[in-house]
């Protein structure tokens, strides 16, 4: 069984939910309100967090936030907020999937199921002592720290996340599909542009405005180049 967070103020939503997943492989408990979430996820450390954004007591985005400071235990927001900037600015503070209500329960269902199966396939990144070096490129997995040319680079959970995908997989090439089942549990609808605004991003920091470090593999995908880094 799977303990499963549930952040949500709409008391009818929250039961129906609740009532629908407990029929599954989970176990869930409400929380109400925003300012109470955190010390509620410390208290139970759930497997998977279902977050709504417009809480009483403190927003979401906060919460969000707050949890990923903490914890690398998936986070799926669900919410009525319909707006790209604020679907964007979730998976910035660090949530692994952004759904729209209403959703079909076995949608719901299948998500979740999907996050859990990323999260079980990803190496653990905090349990080792171990750096990753390539050339100038240090990451510090334990520390979750970036470092390039002597350099601390502060990147965004997504950022971050990314990166780590691609370094693992240094000179193999990974589709838009590969990098989002990893990143978020979903497969490449052929519109999401989130993959590539964040490898622009990554390539900015990095200063790679020629792609070498992080190469376009036309009609394939991205390749993490282990050579260019020097």
């Amino acid at each position: 069984m799977y303990k499963l967070l549930l952040i949500e103020d709409d008391q009818r939503l929250a039961t129906l939910v609740k009532e629908y997943l407990n029929a599954y492989e989970f176990t869930i408990t409400i929380v109400e309100r925003g300012d109470l979430a955190l010390q509620a996820f410390q208290k139970l450390q759930p497997n998977i967090v279902i977050l709504d954004l417009m809480l009483p007591g403190l927003d979401g985005m906060i919460v969000c936030r707050q949890i990923r400071n903490i914890s690398t235990a998936p986070i799926l927001i669900l919410t009525a907020r319909e707006d790209e900037f604020d679907e964007v600015s979730g998976l910035e503070q660090g949530a692994d999937d952004y759904v729209n209500k209403p959703i079909q329960p076995r949608i719901l269902l299948a998500r979740l199921r999907a996050l859990l199966r990323r999260t079980k396939t990803t190496p653990d990144i905090h349990n080792t002592d171990e750096n990753i070096t390539f050339g100038q490129l240090t990451i510090s997995e334990k520390n979750r720290q970036v470092i390039w040319k002597n350099n601390i680079v502060d990147l965004g959970n997504t950022e971050y996340k990314l990166l780590l995908i691609l370094v693992e997989s240094a000179g193999k090439v990974l589709s838009r599909d590969d990098l989002l089942k990893q990143m978020r549990g979903i497969e490449f609808d052929g519109l999401d542009r989130s993959i590539d605004n964040n490898i622009s991003r990554l390539r900015r920091r990095f200063d790679d405005e020629n792609s070498e470090k992080i190469k376009t593999v036309w009609g394939e995908g991205y390749l993490f180049n282990p050579l260019a880094w020097e």
